[in-house]
């Protein structure tokens, strides 16, 4: 049987297409377009990864900011959920997981099979997501890509005492005129950024094993920081991105097993 989870977030849209909970291929597109068109165009090209078209699916659930506007979809979930799910697949031991997006950052505690028990997502403000760390990259003239694996070289700590993306990049302009290796301002804006995470999972009663998906993930800097800040191993999966999207088509194949 194969299923379709669909995440259509505020920067990508993700889809994973699983064969009998396995999986089998996904999608990946920027969200440059109404969540619709958008959703369309990556399950195609999940679909043409493995050879398959529409008619081969048995059952598709959407999730994420654009859920409700993804008109292939059976039917939408909340983001906790999916993630919950998503994780705890990958993850049996898993009971918090994190997920770090462009704009939002989730935390979920959950138990086994993904059952969610406490979430707590960021307000409006960019602290803590992939937005802020563009934002503060492009302030130091450095490609995001690059910030974690530089902030392992830093030797000095650097406080960054704003979560506004505005002032942060204000204190960032100042370090620079100081002369301040931007080495050490990467890492102060890592551990400003996994300082907002951190009080996020103090305020769930986060358990152990922590799991960490969504773009951010990819950040070695952000994740050792975090690590570091909670004395908690964390476990990031080969594709953090899709975590959401994994977890949707996970319950999209429990869904179609009930209706058979």
């Amino acid at each position: 049987m194969i299923t379709a989870g669909i995440d259509v977030g505020s920067l990508t849209t993700k889809v994973v297409l699983l064969k009998d909970r396995k999986i089998l291929s996904y999608g990946l597109l920027l969200s440059s377009e109404r969540a619709e068109v958008t959703s369309n165009k990556a399950i195609e090209e999940g679909l043409g990864r493995a050879n398959l078209s529409i008619k081969d699916v048995s059952y598709i659930v959407s999730t994420g900011v654009g859920r409700e506007e993804v008109q292939l979809a059976n039917v939408s979930i909340t983001i906790p959920l999916a993630i919950a799910v998503g994780a705890t697949h990958l993850f049996p031991t898993a009971r918090t997981v994190v997920d770090m997006g462009a704009e939002n950052c989730v935390v979920v505690t959950c138990e086994e099979k993904g059952q969610v028990m406490n979430f707590v997502m960021n307000d409006k403000c960019a602290a803590g997501t992939g937005l802020f760390l563009e934002s503060m990259a492009e302030a130091l003239g450095v490609r995001l890509e690059e910030m974690g694996r530089l902030s392992l070289g830093s030797k000095s700590k650097v406080n960054i005492s704003s979560f506004c993306t505005v002032f942060a990049e204000s204190e960032v302009v100042g370090y620079i005129h100081m002369g301040v290796n931007k080495v050490d301002i990467i890492k102060g804006l890592h551990d400003a950024v996994t300082l907002r995470v951190s009080e996020m999972l103090r305020k769930v009663r986060f358990r152990k094993d922590v799991v960490m998906g969504g773009g951010v993930a990819r950040n070695v800097g952000v994740v050792n920081s975090l690590r570091s800040m909670i004395a908690s191993d964390i476990l990031v999966p080969e594709d953090p991105e899709v975590i959401g999207a994994l977890g949707a088509a996970i319950i999209a194949y429990d869904k179609a097993k009930d209706v058979e």
